[in-house]
């Protein structure tokens, strides 16, 4: 059985529903690709999670969660601490956030060497973030990278920039160099970019992700073209329209999904980027990160 695995942070998420209802759930960057993942990749393939979590009744409940939504959890449990939180606010389609992950095992995920190499070691391929690596001292976002470099698989890596995670901008701008480093697909925001690096262009993005190793970068540009480069070349691919944006959350996270359940399954990287564009489109459609109803129509 082929394996996709995704590491990173999966927290206890408060959505707003109303202007003082806020539904509870579970999400994270990384754990939302897994999960849009598993519903784009066939039962021949296993969806793994690799996270940290606590022992405490949360976190168990939180790894009950992952079992159930068919995805393989990889965990280290670590005592004395639990799973992080977060609160959504949205105003016109566009996210706050306020978190409260100070005691949130995940931060303790480069910690153990052996523990990442062994789950690494069967993966075909493997998700990561710009969020994993912000979590993390950066002495284990550097051990965590060596046993990215050091796995059979391919590895993408989803720049995702939250500044607020990181001591400095020094540090962000190493970190996501580090992050790009250890990948072979590269999944940028240019206005991230642009803000972080000074990108005048998509092309910029590029030039600098080829620079660190990366063979495919899909360079996300919000309702602009989407610009893929390929060993073969770049190509740009136009938005389609979206009637109403509901709620951004977890655009990126399902575009990752869909586009990588299509490489690994070797379809051709514009074919899977489109595919990959129409999944966002109908998850900023609907309210929070996860959007099973979607998943009735057609998405490929």
């Amino acid at each position: 059985m082929s394996r996709f695995l995704a590491i990173g942070e999966c927290m206890v998420e408060l959505a707003q529903t109303g202007p003082d209802t806020y539904r509870r759930g579970f999400a994270g960057d990384t754990f939302n690709t897994a999960w849009y993942a598993r519903r784009c990749l066939p039962d021949s393939w296993d969806v793994t999670y690799a996270t940290a979590v606590g022992t405490d009744a949360t976190s168990a409940e939180m790894l009950r969660f992952i079992e159930g939504e068919g995805i393989t959890p990889a965990v280290r449990e670590i005592p004395d601490r639990t799973v992080g939180l977060y609160m959504i606010a949205t105003e016109n389609g566009e996210r706050s956030f306020s978190y409260w992950r100070s005691h949130s095992a995940a931060r303790m995920l480069g910690e153990d060497t052996d523990w990442l190499a062994a789950t690494f070691a069967s993966a075909d391929m493997i998700h990561v973030s710009g969020i994993t690596l912000a979590i993390l001292p950066p002495d284990q976002r550097v051990r965590l990278c060596n046993a990215l470099r050091s796995s059979p698989a391919t590895v993408s890596f989803d720049t995702n920039l939250r500044p607020r995670l990181w001591d400095n901008e020094r540090e962000m701008k190493r970190g996501l160099t580090l992050g790009a480093s250890a990948a072979s697909i590269v999944l940028p925001s240019f206005d991230e970019e642009t803000a972080l690096f000074g990108d005048a262009t998509p092309a910029h993005t590029i030039a600098r992700y080829r620079e660190a190793g990366a063979h495919i970068i899909a360079v996300k540009n919000g309702a602009e073209a989407l610009t893929l480069a390929t060993p073969d070349g770049i190509t740009e691919i136009e938005v389609e329209p979206v009637d109403e944006v509901v709620d951004s959350t977890a655009a990126g996270d399902s575009f990752a999904a869909r586009f990588l359940a299509g490489l690994a399954q070797n379809e051709p990287p514009e074919k899977a980027a489109r595919a990959a564009m129409r999944l966002a489109a109908q998850v900023i459609g609907a309210p929070g990160a996860l959007v099973p109803n979607i998943f009735s129509g057609d998405t490929q």
